[in-house]
């Protein structure tokens, strides 16, 4: 019933642009906190981007920032990620992610879906 399901994803080369989209059901989108995680092979899972609620402040690791934009639209309870200007490094699988902003904390997972930056 809980789902997060992530889309978007592909190949592009460096410099291009990718959109991920992320879409939820099964859980009261407005009580979460909305995060992407990417994860490359032979890497730890690594935070990217978060965003506290709707119009709110983010946060973004110093790897992707002024390149990536995280966003959500409440009413149709999609988070996306807008990546730019990627580049060979960015290549990871990318997950969605929602924990409840006050305790206990509650999360969600999505499978994830692949971003690979290449030449």
């Amino acid at each position: 019933q809980v789902q997060l399901v992530e889309s978007g994803g592909g190949l592009v080369q460096p410099g291009g642009s990718l959109r991920l989209s992320c879409a939820c059901s099964g859980f009261t989108f407005s009580n979460y906190v909305m995060r992407w995680y990417r994860q490359a092979p032979g890497k730890e899972r690594e935070l990217v981007a978060t965003i506290i609620s709707e119009g709110g402040i983010t946060h973004y690791a110093d790897s992707v920032k002024d390149r990536f934009t995280i966003s959500r639209d409440d009413a149709e309870k999609i988070t996306n990620l807008q990546m730019n200007s990627l580049k060979p490094e960015d290549t990871a699988v990318y997950y969605c992610n929602a924990i409840t902003r006050y305790p206990p904390r509650i999360e969600h997972w999505g499978q994830g879906t692949q971003v690979t930056v290449s030449s």
